[in-house]
């Protein structure tokens, strides 16, 4: 899989990806990270990417000009033939995503999707936002990881490569530990989990987990996992975005 960010700031993802899994899935060749400086696309001899609004307001304004440029090189194809041919055909190969605060929830379900493409980009915003065309002609969706604002969408870029990398095939050693985790399906919380030693500072670990029971201990699991699940409002909100990512 080949993930590639647009950026403004790319020494932002310099150490992330040369600690822990995502720098053994790229030594693995599960994915391939290209971190892109959206300034290298910008034609004049300032590098400008960013401007004042029309209209007035306050903060600037990342520049569509840029934006285009760099999609039309790394897709190989006019970036707006490439929204309209996915729009047309479903396809999820490829996809462009704009991190942006009004885009849709980033879940679970959401990185189990993009797992599955070949190539996804992530264009990270920022300033006040970008401009409207982008999202308008070049884009096939914009994504939020969360209901708050960051300075920039690096941070969320990260996130979601991350929460995506794990899921590719050979990435974790067994594959496994994927199946029944947290966010497996909407609303579904993970059971406790406990580790050596026995005893520490009177805080025991629960008894049923020793009797080598599995029958007991598979009862128990399933009894502490249901205890842990979401809110029904928020379960809910969580498959409505799985659902519309599926469609």
């Amino acid at each position: 899989m080949k993930l590639t960010i647009l950026t403004l700031f790319p020494t932002f993802f310099d150490s992330p990806f040369q600690a822990s899994i995502l720098k053994r899935a790229q030594e693995g060749q599960a994915v391939e990270f290209r971190v892109v400086n959206i300034r290298e696309y910008a034609t004049d001899k300032h590098r400008v990417t960013d401007d004042r609004p029309y209209g007035g307001g306050p903060g600037m304004v990342m520049k569509v000009e840029p934006i285009y440029a760099a999609l039309k090189d790394i897709l190989g194809e006019d970036p707006e033939e490439h929204r309209r041919k996915n729009l047309q055909t479903h396809s999820w190969k490829s996809r462009v995503i704009l991190t942006s605060a009004k885009g849709k929830l980033f879940t679970q379900s959401s990185a189990q999707q993009y797992s599955k493409l070949e190539h996804l980009v992530i264009i990270c915003g920022h300033y006040e936002g970008v401009d409207e065309r982008v999202a308008e002609h070049l884009i096939d969706e914009e994504v939020r990881i969360g209901d708050y604002v960051l300075t920039g969408g690096e941070p969320a870029a990260l996130v979601m490569a991350d929460a995506v990398t794990r899921l590719l095939p050979n990435v974790l050693g067994n594959e496994e530990s994927t199946v029944g985790e947290s966010h497996s399906v909407p609303g579904f919380l993970a059971h406790p989990q406990y580790t050596r030693p026995e005893d520490f500072l009177g805080w025991k670990v629960p008894k049923v987990l020793l009797t080598g029971h599995h029958g007991q201990i598979t009862e128990w699991r399933q009894h502490q996992a249901e205890r842990e699940q979401l809110p029904l409002e928020q379960s809910a909100e969580a498959a409505a975005d799985s659902d519309e990512a599926s469609q």
